[in-house]
């Protein structure tokens, strides 16, 4: 099944509102949130997983669950994570490789 960037992007939103205790700035264990995120669409949890390797790759510092979440949500989200998503449900590895050269250390905390 291949979900329209809007499907995807709903669904997205659907998970961050279904966790009302936590904000967007909180910390949750990064496996959790993958977990939660495979429960949704497997498409978003691998390219989640490889936005965050390939942050913590270009960036040498770990990504945390906060910033993944707001990479997600702020706006449409951000484009190179968006772009993995995109990659991930289309098996797309050429494009998940190419996305992970354009991750932007210096939009996350």
């Amino acid at each position: 099944m291949v979900l329209s960037r809007a499907s995807l992007l709903i669904l997205l939103c659907g998970l961050a509102q279904a966790q009302p205790a936590s904000s967007p700035t909180s910390e949750i264990p990064m496996g959790d949130y993958l977990a939660l995120l495979e429960q949704i669409a497997p498409a978003a949890r691998a390219g989640a997983e490889a936005y965050a390797q390939a942050f913590q790759q270009r960036c040498r510092r770990p990504l945390t669950s906060a910033a993944l979440r707001r990479a997600m949500s702020e706006g449409s989200g951000d484009p190179v994570l968006m772009g993995m998503i995109r990659a991930s449900e289309l098996r797309d590895a050429n494009g998940v490789a190419d996305l992970a050269r354009r991750v932007d250390c210096r939009r996350q905390p």
